[in-house]
């Protein structure tokens, strides 16, 4: 059912956020001693990219930093997420930081905090340095020992500032999309190698939840962002429920089980049997990613419904992730992908806020007690100038308007949600689809780099500095 236009309000403690990727913003891809990472790389790679393009100069975010924080700040945004380049710090993913490039962070930090602006800090957000891909990548056991002295070396240098951190930016993109389908860099499509990263990455995640709060004050939150799926089967037949079973597993459970119950599913391991055997979980691996939590990302687009595929029909279908003659979904050909009924984004995601609802419920089940935040929402549209030079886009404000009335439903109905970060504060290089996709509640002309709050940016803004959602047509 449509959610009611009438205000709904938010705790006072809310955090209103939003959120961008570094690879995604930054450009200076070649200054101050940064080195290629593995997006780097795809993007120059011909084809992979739409047109060609690269985050080469992106928004030219290193440079105006400044100009984007005072943009946050008009706007009344009390928290901003934004993920540090590894290979910015490390750049060959090994030894001491190089200092020019932490002292851009801790820049920016300092401009956060004088503008009364809480960093919550990313330590990856998919751009491994070039070298690590080169030793083997995530699906070697080395790189997740590589995370946890970068993370140790970023803790050090922000954790006295730096209260909000999150280890991994959507681990299952990093292991499925990059090793999987190769719709994401590092662009393999080996299936064993997908499983193996997905394991190194939930590892990273626990030896790096432990480097840092081996340098960093008791106080400081340490999370996730998981891009947890809201699977829904087809009907309510077996063999579809199987399917939606197999997928949740792949999606899902991979990582909150060994994070949140100290166990990989019960029915992970058979049913990838064909592909791989398990044998690099080591004794002591699943405690190591059972570290403590202070708290839980949820990123959430879009629900996935799946069905058992008929025998003349196999393979992923409308899954969402990319066009690829590979899955993303390791030993699950006999799933079928559904698209969802009703309106879509101009990436073909329906729009369902219900799904954010079910998913933050699921996560109050599944981990009572732990603070939840959403570090990802929005949506792309084919935002444009208007003639003013004004950019106008009620989709997105209903979009937004909806789906922060399901957060407040959820609050209602008892889940600790403490903050919402929209994806994402200015339209930017969306991975494999170039410039093409527009998430940003500011408009940014690529061509001047000149930045445009939307309406949506001055409806989130008001949101934001009252507490209370104004109703879809105020902007």
């Amino acid at each position: 059912m449509p959610e009611p236009v009438t205000s709904v309000t938010f705790p006072p403690a809310f955090l209103w956020g939003a959120a961008t990727s570094a690879y995604q913003i930054e450009g200076a891809v070649r200054e101050d001693g940064r080195t290629p990472s593995i997006w780097d790389t795809f993007s120059h790679t011909p084809g992979r990219t739409a047109g060609g393009e690269t985050g080469d100069i992106a928004v030219d975010h290193y440079h105006r930093y400044r100009d984007d924080v005072a943009l946050m700040a008009d706007l009344g945004l009390n928290a901003y997420r934004f993920s540090v380049s590894w290979s910015r710090v490390q750049p060959t993913g090994r030894g001491p930081a190089v200092q020019v490039g932490l002292d851009f962070y801790r820049r920016l930090v300092d401009e956060l905090l004088a503008r009364g602006i809480k960093p919550a800090v990313t330590l990856y957000h998919w751009d491994l340095p070039q070298e690590l891909e080169d030793a083997g990548g995530w699906p070697e056991r080395d790189t997740a020992l590589r995370f946890a002295e970068y993370a140790q070396l970023v803790g050090e240098a922000l954790g006295d500032r730096v209260e909000h951190w999150i280890t991994l930016n959507e681990p299952w993109c990093s292991a499925f999309l990059g090793y999987g389908s190769g719709v994401h860099a590092p662009g393999r499509t080996d299936p064993a190698a997908s499983l193996r990263a997905a394991h190194h990455l939930n590892l990273a995640h626990g030896l790096g939840t432990a480097a840092l709060r081996s340098v960093m004050p008791a106080r400081n939150q340490i999370a996730i962002s998981l891009n947890s799926s809201v699977v829904r089967p087809l009907s309510q037949d077996p063999a579809d429920l199987a399917a939606a079973r197999r997928i949740d597993d792949l999606a899902n459970g991979i990582f909150h089980g060994p994070m949140l119950h100290g166990a990989y599913p019960e029915t992970l391991f058979p049913a990838t049997a064909s592909v791989t055997d398990w044998s690099y979980v080591l004794d002591g691996d699943v405690r190591t990613i059972n570290a403590p939590l202070d708290a839980l990302g949820l990123n959430y687009y879009t629900p996935t419904l799946v069905s058992a595929a008929p025998d003349t029909v196999r393979g992923p279908r409308a899954d969402g992730h990319g066009a690829s003659d590979h899955s993303p979904w390791p030993a699950a050909d006999g799933v079928l992908f559904h698209q969802t009924p009703g309106e879509r984004t101009e990436m073909g995601w329906t729009i369902d806020p219900t799904g954010l609802h079910e998913l933050i419920m699921r996560y109050s089940r599944e981990a009572p007690g732990l603070p939840l935040y959403i570090t990802e929402n929005g949506a792309a549209y084919d935002d444009k100038p208007d003639p003013d030079g004004n950019v106008h886009d009620p989709e997105r404000i209903a979009y937004l308007h909806s789906h922060l009335s399901a957060v407040r439903r959820a609050l209602t109905d008892g889940a600790d949600v403490r903050g919402y970060y929209l994806w994402s504060l200015l339209d930017n290089f969306e991975w494999a689809y170039g410039y093409g996709k527009r998430f940003g509640a500011v408009y940014v002309d690529y061509a001047t780099l000149e930045r445009t709050p939307k309406s949506s940016a001055r409806w989130y803004g008001e949101a934001a500095r009252t507490g209370a959602l104004p109703g879809v047509s105020a902007a």
